[in-house]
């Protein structure tokens, strides 16, 4: 969207409301005294929120970018700090922030508040379909193909309270296009956020995100308390309970091969990690806890024992703004069998959604045991939920590829070769895909 000099005159006229008069004489040769726009220009000249071009023209007939509408709309932010602005003024001022939020945090400005208090509640989205085929073969050169087809839609609001909370939430469509079904549509999450400086207190269902070990043993959701406090180095405590029907995977599954039962259970969950970040380095450590009577007949756990106890650690490096390497390992010391996992990975670049043309890959080799990676984050360990397909208890390496044709679409490809550990090293192959709008 471009705006001429009507935009200019927006600002200049939401950061002059605070003076008495305008400016007495205008410094652009174009703009004469008896110009309709005189003295706003000279507001605009005066308060140096325009400069002209080459010093004595304003050319106030072109089209101005997007980037130098932020540049004036940044100013007028931070003259608005330093007067008194109206109340009427000051809401036309947020909603240019909000509308060059992406440029203004190009140019470093921080523009999240005045998003936030231009409406109380803001919606974003996301519509993503997904497909894998895997390709499978056991011992005895028996091949075996299953394609699966997902679309999800998923509405993001979020809800200002105060200049302190805020309620966050997720509502979610899922359905198989292979399947033609009619779907489910749920609440996936909701729950309330604090802010206070270092401090952040969540409570309800959200996000359930192992952050020190980048997803290896969990993303997925959870009911509870959480509160992290920290900058640079950040403790997380939380608490609540983890549905396991919700997201049974092959952890809950009385013989490892088989089809995941309807288990209805609960297991009651406490957590702790420990995230640090010291210029090029980032990393953590993290324990979690899950207690449930499920863990009692799961395959590869100790006899009666209701516990899972699953430590980890992840640590990235960033070369420079091109080359990354992370690696993460978790292992659950109460299981007897598929109680570890590990990841060692290879980034180059990375493709950001709001930057068409942009594009990123990695190759990563990954051991997934499914007593310490619960729900890992992998496309395709995640295939696993609401598909009826294990892809857990697998070793290989995976290679993805990831390209922003369009601005707010994501397109990623990927391959995995490897092997299934329990299932006498079947082979395991899996090519996978997603494409995303967002909205």
């Amino acid at each position: 969207m471009k705006k001429t000099l009507v935009s200019a005159l927006t600002t200049a006229l939401v950061v002059g409301a605070a003076s008495t008069t305008f400016a007495a004489a205008s410094p652009f040769s174009d703009v004469p005294a008896e110009h309709w726009a005189y003295d706003a220009v000279a507001q605009l000249a005066q308060d140096g929120i325009v400069n002209g071009y080459d010093g004595t023209h304003f050319r106030g007939d072109r089209q101005v970018t997007r980037y130098e509408m932020a540049q004036m709309v940044a100013k007028a932010m931070a003259k608005s700090q330093n007067v008194t602005v109206s109340g009427n003024d000051k809401a036309l001022l947020d909603k240019l922030a909000a509308e060059f939020a992406d440029e203004l945090n190009n140019l470093g400005v921080r523009v999240a508040n005045l998003e936030k208090n231009a409406d109380k509640v803001k919606w974003t989205g996301e519509a993503r379909y997904r497909y894998w085929s895997y390709r499978d073969e056991n011992a005895a050169g028996k091949k075996s193909k299953d394609n699966i087809d997902h679309v999800s839609f998923r509405l993001f609001p979020t809800a200002e309270i105060n200049d302190n909370w805020s309620v966050k939430a997720r509502l979610t469509s899922n359905f198989l296009m292979n399947k033609d079904n009619t779907g489910t549509t749920e609440l996936s999450y909701i729950f309330a956020e604090g802010n206070y400086g270092s401090l952040n207190v969540k409570a309800g269902k959200m996000p359930f995100y192992s952050t020190n070990d980048d997803g290896l043993v969990m993303d997925d959701f959870f009911s509870g308390v959480q509160a992290t406090v920290g900058s640079k180095v950040k403790l997380t405590a939380e608490a609540g309970r983890w549905n396991i029907n919700d997201r049974a995977n092959v952890a809950v599954t009385k013989e490892a091969n088989k089809a995941v039962p309807a288990v209805k259970d609960v297991a009651s969950y406490q957590g702790v990690q420990l995230s640090a970040e010291q210029g090029k380095l980032s990393g953590g450590l993290g324990y979690r806890h899950f207690s449930s009577e499920v863990f009692k007949t799961a395959s590869g756990y100790k006899a009666d024992k209701d516990d899972a106890d699953i430590l980890s650690a992840g640590a990235r490096y960033t070369f420079d703004k091109n080359w990354a390497v992370a690696g993460a390992y978790a292992e659950n010391t109460d299981a007897k069998s598929y109680k570890k996992s590990g990841s060692a990975e290879i980034d180059y670049k990375g493709a950001n959604k709001a930057n068409k043309g942009s594009f990123g890959a990695s190759v990563a080799y990954r051991h997934l045991g499914s007593n310490a990676s619960l729900m890992p984050t992998f496309d395709t360990a995640h295939a696993n939920v609401g598909t009826g397909h294990d892809t857990l208890n697998e070793k290989g390496w995976d290679f993805s590829a990831s390209y922003v044709p369009m601005k707010n679409t994501l397109t990623t490809l990927g391959y995995f070769n490897g092997k299934q550990f329990a299932n006498h090293n079947d082979k395991a192959e899996t090519l996978y895909a997603r494409v995303s709008f967002f909205f």
